[in-house]
C-alpha cells in the first residue's frame, strides 16, 4: 500500500493506492469527522486498497493541514460552513480524479461530519455511484435544530435570532437530501449507526432509512450497533469497506 501526500488545488489530501492498480481503478473519496483529520481514517483506506479501490482522503476546511488552531467552541459555530464547503470540494476532487485518472466508478463515504457531507453529496452529485454514511444525518435542517437544542441545554448561547435561524435553514434545505429522497434511486448506500449516539441522533437517521425502504429507493443496508455511541465499531468499518468495494466492482 502506498500513501502519497498531495494537494489538488488548495485541498491537501492523502492518495492511497497499490502498484497493482491501473488508471481505471474504482475510487472512494473518504471524509473525516469534526475535529479530526485525513490520516485518522487510514484504516478505512487500508481495507479498501486491499480490495482494489483507490482512496482519496482530504482535509476539510480548518482541519488537519488546514487548521487555524481554532478551539472546539469556535469550530462549532463554523460547523455548517465546513459541511457545505466540503460538499463543494468533493465535486472539485471528483473533477481532479477524472483529470488524473479514469476511474470506473467513484464512491463517497465518511464518518460523523464526513457521513453528513456524504449525505449532501448524494443530493448534489449524479455521478456518485455508491456511498457509506457512518454516524451521519441525511436531514441537515433536523440536525441543526437538534444541535441548537443541545447547545441550549449545555448553556451555550449562539446568539441567533429567529430570522437568522430561518435563513440558515433555508440554505441547509438546498443540501438536505431528506427533502429529495428520490436521489437515492439507483444508488447503493450503506448506513452504520450506534443506537446510543448522542451527537448525531440514531433515531432520525433510521427513520429516514425506513422511509426510503417504503419508497423502494435504491439498494440500501443499515447496520445497527445496539451498544455503541458516537464511534464506529471495527465490524462497522469492515462492513462499510466491503459494501463500497462490492458496489464499485
Amino acid at each position: 500500500m502506498l500513501v502519497e501526500q498531495k494537494r489538488w488545488g488548495n485541498i491537501p489530501l492523502l492518495h492511497v493506492y497499490s502498484n497493482d492498480m491501473d488508471d481505471h481503478a474504482p475510487t472512494v473519496i473518504f471524509l473525516h469527522g469534526f475535529m479530526s483529520a485525513k490520516e485518522h481514517n487510514l484504516h478505512y483506506a487500508y481495507q479498501l486498497v486491499q480490495k482494489g479501490v483507490r482512496v482519496i482522503l482530504p482535509d476539510a476546511k480548518w482541519h488537519g493541514e488546514r487548521s487555524e488552531n481554532f478551539k472546539e467552541a469556535q469550530m462549532n459555530v463554523r460547523f455548517w460552513e465546513i459541511v457545505l464547503q466540503s460538499i463543494h470540494e468533493v465535486g472539485l476532487l471528483a473533477k481532479a480524479l477524472q483529470d488524473h485518472y479514469t476511474p470506473q466508478g467513484i464512491g463517497v463515504a465518511g464518518t460523523s461530519m464526513g457521513g453528513i457531507v456524504t449525505a449532501g453529496c448524494i443530493k448534489r452529485y449524479d455521478w456518485l455511484q455508491t456511498a457509506a454514511i457512518c454516524m451521519g444525518a441525511p436531514s441537515f435542517v433536523q440536525l441543526a435544530a437538534y444541535q441548537l437544542q443541545q447547545f441550549a441545554e449545555k448553556g451555550i448561547d449562539f446568539h441567533m435570532s429567529a430570522q437568522e435561524i430561518a435563513q440558515t435553514n433555508e440554505l441547509l434545505a438546498q443540501y438536505d437530501v431528506a427533502f429529495t429522497p428520490e436521489k437515492f434511486a439507483n444508488r447503493a448506500v450503506f448506513f452504520w449507526h450506534g443506537k446510543l449516539d448522542k451527537t448525531v441522533p440514531f433515531a432520525d437517521t433510521y427513520h429516514f432509512y425506513e422511509q426510503l425502504q417504503q419508497r423502494n429507493e435504491g439498494e440500501l443496508q443499515f447496520m445497527v450497533d445496539e451498544n455503541t455511541g458516537h464511534a464506529v465499531s471495527r465490524e462497522g468499518m469492515l462492513a462499510a469497506t466491503d459494501w463500497l468495494a462490492q458496489h464499485l466492482a
